[in-house]
């Protein structure tokens, strides 16, 4: 375990790795083994490539490519001489790849091979350097890094300097630019895994697969705690379910985060039933919703312990977890729940005042952690709205506590239907409606409706060679949640629109049954 005492950025992790791991593995990518000695010598390369360039403290620059060990390296890297990295969503249009350039001014870019294409609609005019990260020749990336000096650079960077900026998915307006410091990214790790928490053991033959994508808090995040606990990391290039399941085979994966609708492609991959998943200790998930039904089945099928995990971007991650002896099968109260609050972290449920609630009062879920960002990239006003003054951040999430500190989450506070003046938070239908057997998925919104206001409508995915009818799956929902809840119409898809994190796109569902109106709720 690192000496919290000697790590105070993200190059100390690097650095304190390479002096108590040197020969150990620190990624693998496509046949590509790095060592933890390797890691900081590239990272030193990095920053002294970096600051050639005119790179300095407080400076972007981003990332644009997926998945790749050389992200680690660029990241690492840049924190080394107080640089942040902005990786960039590559499933992102043109103008919107555009925005985020400007808007962080980057001036730096890096491009994975997949999207020259995409760079070329770009204005790169600007940027200091332009570089490829798989090119071969002198242009390329690893011919840069290789012709840097690889001594450290040894600036000193502060422990509240922001080190990542990541930009949230904006359901709405443009994307926000979420800045967390070193201290954010580290402080709660250290504590995590000082503390007693068995699922949140590592050990020097631990693997971690890093398959969630990069710009998003899961992929780096998950690619940062299995460097600190001085895991094997094995990067996948992107999320594809034939790959993880040949990961695990081959790589002996022991730790994987899946957000829940990429657990559901591996489950329904013809292999899945097949694999020898002996070596996994544990798979870890979050990011949005979980059917219980989904839940059960990938219990029996991998067989190891599960933990759900409850954060987001402006969290630097995980602050709540559900460990695997809160897991239960058969269902119960707690397997509703999201978790408790890990080590270092306050979480409060609050009115529209500002009033904290009691237990079993729905309200925003608020919290309070070393972990919080620093604030949106030039957005004061935005900033001000999340976090308060006394450092509270409203997640946007409506949810309860109940006695034993337990959080329950019911939904995002804005996609709350008001039907006939009750509240109804989708994912609680979701739930009810995703275990008939002809449902593969289902996404639940508010429509509008001339006596109620908004009605329920369940949007929903059939399973291959299932027929279910509007009126079987309205008479499931209602025989497990209250009439009032329950859809009140269905609609049938091939497929629920998602963003790159596997959040459903509830605002692209809704808009057909809204268009021409001027006010969007009711």
């Amino acid at each position: 375990m690192l000496d919290p005492n000697r790590v105070r950025s993200l190059g100390d992790v690097a650095r304190e790795q390479a002096r108590l791991r040197a020969s150990a593995t620190a990624f693998v990518f496509e046949g590509q083994t790095t060592t933890f000695a390797q890691f900081d010598r590239r990272s030193n390369q990095v920053a002294n490539g970096l600051a050639a360039l005119g790179i300095q403290a407080g400076t972007r620059i981003s990332y644009l490519g997926k998945n790749s060990d050389a992200y680690f390296e660029l990241m690492f890297g840049a924190a080394k001489i107080g640089a942040v990295m902005t990786p960039i969503n590559w499933r992102l249009a043109p103008p919107e790849v555009a925005y985020i350039l400007a808007d962080s001014g980057a001036e730096a870019l890096f491009v994975g091979p997949e999207f020259d294409e995409l760079v070329a609609k770009l204005p790169t005019a600007n940027l200091r350097a332009l570089i490829d990260i798989e090119a071969a020749g002198p242009e390329g990336y690893p011919a840069w890094r290789d012709g840097q000096d690889a001594t450290d650079p040894a600036i000193a960077v502060g422990w509240e300097d922001i080190a990542l900026q990541l930009y949230t998915s904006g359901t709405t307006g443009h994307p926000k630019g979420a800045m967390l410091s070193h201290r954010a990214l580290l402080e709660l790790r250290a504590l995590h895994a000082a503390s007693d928490m068995g699922w949140n053991r590592w050990t020097p033959d631990d693997v971690s697969l890093v398959a969630m994508p990069i710009f998003h808090i899961g992929g780096s995040g998950w690619g940062i705690m299995g460097l600190y606990n001085g895991a094997k990391g094995v990067v996948a290039r992107e999320f594809d379910p034939n790959a993880v399941l040949d990961f695990i085979t081959h790589d002996r994966i022991s730790k994987i985060f899946m957000v829940p609708a990429a657990m559901q492609i591996v489950l329904r991959h013809p292999k899945a039933r097949e694999v020898d998943y002996s070596c996994m200790k544990y798979v870890l998930y979050g990011a949005s919703p979980i059917p219980l039904e989904l839940l059960k089945e990938a219990m029996e099928v991998f067989g190891c312990g599960f933990v759900q995990m409850y954060g987001m971007t402006e969290t630097s991650g995980t602050i709540v977890a559900l460990p695997p002896e809160d897991h239960r099968p058969e269902g119960g109260p707690r397997m509703r729940s999201a978790g408790k609050p890990l080590p270092g972290v306050e979480l409060a449920i609050l009115d529209e005042a500002g009033a904290r609630l009691p237990p079993h009062e729905v309200g925003e879920i608020a919290t309070r952690s070393p972990a919080n960002m620093s604030g949106y990239w030039n957005l004061a006003e935005a900033t001000a709205k999340t976090v308060d003054a006394e450092g509270w951040l409203r997640t946007g999430d409506a949810g309860y506590l109940d006695e034993d500190g337990y959080v329950y989450i019911h939904d995002r506070v804005k996609d709350m239907i008001i039907s006939g003046g009750e509240n109804v938070y989708p994912a609680e239908v979701e739930n009810a409606v995703f275990g008939h057997p002809g449902v593969a998925d289902v996404a639940v919104i508010g429509v509008p409706d001339p006596k109620w206001g908004e009605a329920v409508k369940a949007v929903v995915v059939r399973k291959p060679g299932a027929e279910p009818t509007p009126a079987e799956i309205i008479a499931w929902a209602r025989e497990r949640i209250a009439a009032y809840k329950a859809p009140k119409s269905v609609d049938f898809i091939d497929a629920l629109p998602r963003n790159a994190s596997g959040k459903v796109l509830r605002r692209e569902l809704r808009e057909p049954y809204w268009a021409g109106l001027t006010r969007r709720v009711s």
